[in-house]
């Protein structure tokens, strides 16, 4: 779980009240199922790789989550399911106990899938009796932890998806999970690139509830805040991602055989790893680097490239290394929260997320609807920062289990922001920081650049 909940001010205490939170714990309960359907108990055993998990993993782990900072703690009736899913299904809580190994996930064949769903079932009767008979003022203690849950399976069902989309990528039959629905959102003509400038100027950055901020959602994790004031030069960002065809003209320049535009640690990632292209695309060996010839690994099986598409699975020094190339430079967290911010003021978040059940980036279009000058602000592809994961100021960390996700992982990783096609949509905010580590690439991380005023 990426760490504690945000503490709440009393005139945000009911922005969910009971029934509404019962409601969606049964939906994002429900979700992970449904993501799971496709796929043969097979599918669902294999990891393919130490960064991924068993999609049956997920669903028990999600379960484990719900269990051991909910159900434990506060229902004295609960009894547990199994004996040794605590040591089967912790994630990385030291203070939790001993755990699998993470890379060994998919030895486990056993328990099978009917007991990880029945596991399920006990979980969530649980759970909804809890919901439903806590008294008041014990119901304002477990709430949080509540939300906090689900918003944890939330994060869950994407990484369902993103390690789905590995595994199959895997297979030299390149199974497809699901056909991808069509998402038709503007008149066919690619969006031309802007540039949106800033002033200078001392600004707000980060996550705080207060009576003032009506539209506020009642949930943060705590690496969102505290709220704190940031000094900002004057500066220019990009009203959409980084498209496909814009990447392939780095390709054809050279970008991944010149060590110019890249980073010490990325330029040694290229040679280690033979980087030729973004991952999951594919082409056929000697010819030439044109759209034509690329064809892309999607949710929905093999794809011909589109041009139009916002670049997905690039790491940071790849996105970095592009910038280079470009004779621009990635946004900082402070600067793309801002361009977030003026695009959301309006109301909720919208974009391709996972609802829409494309599980695919798609392209800025000139008749796309959006708020403002900037487009595809949320969904489609993670956006690169050139900001390192750290502490906001004034950060502390919850003592306990509770503290642990996000104080001890703020170290050499960066931040993005955005979220994705596989991001469900009610799951991100102007202020949310998700973090990988520079050479990752398997999540759907794209760029969208900036410059200097």
């Amino acid at each position: 779980m990426r760490g504690q909940p945000q503490k709440i001010s009393s005139g945000e205490a009911t922005a969910r009240n009971r029934d509404e939170i019962l409601a969606l714990f049964r939906r994002i309960r429900a979700r992970s199922l449904d993501l799971a359907a496709p796929l043969t108990a097979e599918d669902q055993c294999i990891q393919s790789m130490p960064d991924a998990s068993p999609t049956k993993w997920h669903l028990a782990h999600t379960s484990w989550a719900f269990e051991t900072f909910v159900l434990k703690p506060f229902d004295p009736n609960y009894t547990d399911f199994h004996a040794d899913y605590n040591f089967l299904f912790n994630s990385y809580y030291e203070s939790v106990g001993p755990r699998h190994q993470r890379p060994k996930r998919g030895l486990l064949s056993r328990p099978p899938l009917e007991d990880i769903h029945a596991y399920r079932v006990h979980v969530d009767a649980a759970m909804e009796t809890l919901i439903v008979t806590a008294g008041d003022e014990a119901w304002g203690e477990i709430r949080p932890f509540v939300e906090l849950a689900n918003n944890h399976e939330q994060q869950h069902q994407e990484l369902m998806l993103t390690d789905i989309k590995h595994m199959f990528s895997c297979n030299p039959l390149r199974p497809a999970y699901l056909t991808s629905k069509p998402r038709a959102i503007g008149d066919g003509k690619a969006a031309d690139l802007k540039w949106i400038e800033f002033p200078q100027g001392l600004v707000e950055t980060g996550f705080e509830v207060s009576a003032s901020q009506a539209a506020a959602p009642a949930f943060a994790y705590d690496n969102e805040g505290p709220r704190h004031k940031v000094w900002q030069d004057g500066f220019k960002i990009a009203s959409r991602p980084v498209s496909n065809g814009e990447y392939l003209a780095f390709i054809a320049d050279g970008g991944y055989v010149r060590p110019e535009f890249w980073l010490s640690n990325g330029w040694a990632a290229v040679q280690e790893n033979a980087w030729r292209a973004p991952f999951y695309w594919q082409k056929d060996a000697g010819v030439n680097e044109n759209t034509e010839n690329w064809q892309v690994m999607t949710l929905a099986g093999m794809q011909a490239l589109d041009p139009m598409e916002p670049v997905c699975h690039v790491s940071y020094f790849e996105a970095e290394a592009y910038a280079s190339w470009a004779g621009k430079r990635l946004p900082t967290e402070a600067e793309w929260e801002r361009m977030a911010s003026d695009v959301s003021v309006a109301g909720p978040v919208a974009g391709n997320f996972a609802d829409s059940g494309h599980f695919h980036p798609t392209p800025v279009q000139t008749g796309a609807v959006q708020a403002g000058p900037a487009a595809q602000v949320f969904g489609d592809v993670w956006e690169w920062t050139r900001s390192a994961y750290a502490p906001y100021p004034g950060y502390r960390p919850a003592a306990g289990a509770m503290g642990e996700y996000n104080g001890k992982f703020m170290s050499g990783q960066m931040v993005l922001r955005g979220g994705s096609a596989v991001t469900p949509e009610d799951h991100v905010r102007p202020t949310y920081r998700n973090f990988f580590y520079p050479p990752d690439r398997w999540q759907f991380s794209g760029i969208r650049l900036a410059q200097d005023s």
